[in-house]
Order: C-alpha cells, then structure tokens, then sequence
C-alpha cells in the first residue's frame, strides 16, 4: 500500500461453483449473492447463496454445457436477473424472489447472431411510455444492437408497478463520508417526469347512411318481355325490410354519437 499504510482484508471465501472456470456474482435486493459458474463436468449453472450461512446454496441450478462465461444484469427494481453468456445467441431471465424454488425461470429472448459483449442500460435511461423494462446492446463483430424488452399494456397512463422509484445518479454519501464509516440508502428518484403521454388524436367518424347510394347514371335499359311487375305481397316485403334498414341505421346512429361522447369525456378527463 501507499503512504506508508497496512490495509488488512478478511474475506470469507467458499466455493460458490466446483469448477474451474471463471465465476460472476451479484448482490439482490433482498442481501442474497447470486453467482454464475461452472460445476466439475464442465456445465453452466447459477446458484443463489446467504452471506450468513455458506453452507448450503439457497438455489442451485445446472444450466447447459456451454463454454462461454454467463454474465448476470441484475434489476433491483423488477428482482429479474438477465444471464447472457458469451458466444451465446439468447438472453434467459429469471426472477429473484423469497419462497422457493427462489430462482423462477421466466423466459428466453432469441436471435440468429452469437454476441461477443453485452452492455445494459439503467434504468432511468429506459423510454418509460413504451413501458420499456430492459435494454441491452449486444456487441457483434462488427456493429452493436440494441435489444428492447417490453411489457404491453393498454394504457396509455404512467405504469407505477412497472417503474417504482430507482436509484438516481447523485451519490447517497461522499467518499469522506464513507470512509468515516456511514452509511446510507441510494437516492432514489421517480421515472415520472420521464413520462411522455402519446399525442391525442382527433377522432372522426363518418356517417353515411346506406340507403343513400344510389346507382351510376347511365341510360336505363328497356324492360324485357322476361321482366314482370312486383306484386303486392313482394312490394310489402320490401317497403318492410327498408324500414327495418332504417330503424337499425338510426340506432347505430345513437350509439356512434353515445360513444363519441364517451371518448369526448375521456378525453377531458386526462389533459
């Protein structure tokens, strides 16, 4: 050390994977290490460990046997734990929570390319009117991709489950600070001002009533010999249906503009 001084280091160490290969680790949200690694024969696996008793994993996983080293992004927010592994074509996510099997495995995003890095976004970069939960960029050999994960909502208002308040990029402490032994919680910031709610648009809805359509001009072609007059039975029939026809145009009528007024006061209900 320099000026003179002695730093003194006491780790606990314990073999969190038996095999050889090199190992990730994390810290969740709930004081767990979630670790990546290799067992003795060489196969991926992921294991979850209490800082208070190395003992026993809490979770332990055997993955695949591939060879590339598997890199965890971590979201606090979500608990969701993305593992990409070098040389891989595919991001698989998982979920963190207290009751068991404690590591949930949720999904697995797909591509055709093998990718060389992979980079992740914080959370307050991500577009929160897209309810954007996770962005990465996968390095390729010669360009870098983004990758968007979504999670489809209906609504256009800010999600509150999908964004609680995330730690922000002023410090919670200076480094005198922390060196004089404090300590305290991240500043956590809210993504709301992020916000951006879509442009409203301006509906329009055309009535046009079908009865209104009449046929092309055009000269009128004479009444063949194989042409013969309605009779009054037939007649009756159709005067009956026009006037149905027209019953059920007023009434779509009265809902188009029922609707219209609902839209109206949804409108004026967000601005």
């Amino acid at each position: 050390m320099s000026e003179r001084q002695l730093a003194l280091w006491d780790p606990e160490r314990f073999a969190a994977h038996e095999g050889m290969r090199p190992m990730r680790a994390i810290f969740t949200r709930q004081g767990h290490i979630f670790t990546t690694g290799f067992t003795r024969m060489s196969q991926r696996e992921l294991g979850l460990w209490d800082p208070n008793n190395f003992e026993e994993p809490v979770a332990l996983q055997e993955m695949d046997t591939s060879n590339g080293v598997l890199l965890p992004f971590y979201d606090p927010d979500s608990s969701i734990v993305y593992l990409c592994g070098k040389g891989d074509s595919s991001i698989r996510y998982f979920e963190i929570t207290e009751e068991p099997p404690f590591v949930h495995y949720l999904n697995t995003f797909s591509s055709k390319e093998p990718q060389r890095g992979m980079g992740f976004m914080p959370k307050r970069g991500l577009d929160v009117s897209k309810c954007e939960i996770a962005r990465f960029y996968k390095l390729h050999e010669r360009k870098c991709e983004p990758i968007i994960m979504t999670v489809p909502r209906k609504s256009d208002l800010f999600q509150d489950d999908l964004y609680p308040d995330t730690p922000g990029p002023e410090p919670a402490l200076e480094a005198d600070e922390w060196l004089s032994g404090q300590d305290a919680e991240p500043v956590l910031i809210s993504l709301r001002d992020g916000y951006m709610p879509p442009k409203h648009r301006e509906l329009r809805v055309t009535k046009r009533n079908i009865l209104d359509v009449r046929p092309p001009p055009g000269p009128r072609r004479s009444q063949s010999a194989s042409d013969a007059p309605l009779s009054q039975h037939t007649l009756e029939t159709l005067l009956e249906e026009i006037k149905a026809l027209r019953e059920q145009v007023q009434a779509q009528e009265q809902r188009i503009t029922s609707l219209e007024n609902m839209l109206c006061e949804l409108v004026d209900g967000t601005d």
